[in-house]
């Protein structure tokens, strides 16, 4: 993968709408038995293909019923977002980002795929601070050091409805199994639940 959360750039990289013409370019990803083609452009999170970190989530994890409220946290270019988006019909999902090309993205691909009216692409501000989340899906930006993610995942998953769950992916050599240890000192109850390709999916509930 030539864009990575492993990239010599650092993990600010992907956090910096790029300056300057963005040039676009379209891949076809497979999440769920469900071929779809969307727009990425460089600058984004593993802009030439669909990461293996994701990839692994979302074989592991089947999609959810057809309908509620989800968060793709981190959203990139949309994978999640739109796999969701045409995986349950019923459903509503914010995608965030913090870099504006993803956000726009986002958009524009859910809007190709047809679920444009139930796909919200936004910065972590402009959520409804009121919102929770049946499921929150996320490959977590772990390079942007441990006390950056620890207030992200401690913000967002204090959101989760009370039957919801998170389904995240982590690196295991990015601390995945410490990662999982800490969730659980906070209080909430999480657990390894697949392993492939050295990532470990974990599931989290409030």
């Amino acid at each position: 993968m030539s864009q990575s959360r492993h990239d010599d750039r650092g993990p600010s990289h992907y956090f910096i709408t790029p300056q300057g013409p963005v040039q676009t370019r379209t891949i076809s990803v497979n999440i769920w038995d469900d071929s779809m083609t969307l727009t990425t452009a460089g600058g984004v999170f593993s802009g030439t293909r669909l990461d293996p970190g994701t990839a692994v989530l979302m074989r592991e994890v089947t999609p959810p019923p057809s309908d509620g409220t989800f968060l793709d946290l981190g959203c990139g270019y949309g994978p999640i977002a739109c796999a969701l988006g045409r995986a349950c019909p019923g459903s509503q999902i914010v995608a965030v980002d913090v870099n504006d090309l993803a956000i726009r993205l986002t958009t524009r691909n859910a809007k190709a795929l047809g679920v444009g009216t139930r796909v919200h692409a936004c910065r972590p501000e402009d959520v409804d601070p009121h919102l929770r989340f049946d499921e929150i899906w996320s490959n977590p930006p772990i390079r942007v050091g441990k006390a950056v993610l620890h207030e992200m995942l401690t913000m967002w998953l204090t959101r989760l409805s009370d039957d919801g769950v998170a389904h995240l992916v982590v690196g295991k050599n990015l601390g995945a199994d410490s990662l999982t240890r800490w969730l659980c000192q906070q209080g909430f109850d999480a657990a390894r639940i697949a392993s492939a390709k050295g990532f470990r999916v974990i599931d989290v509930h409030a």
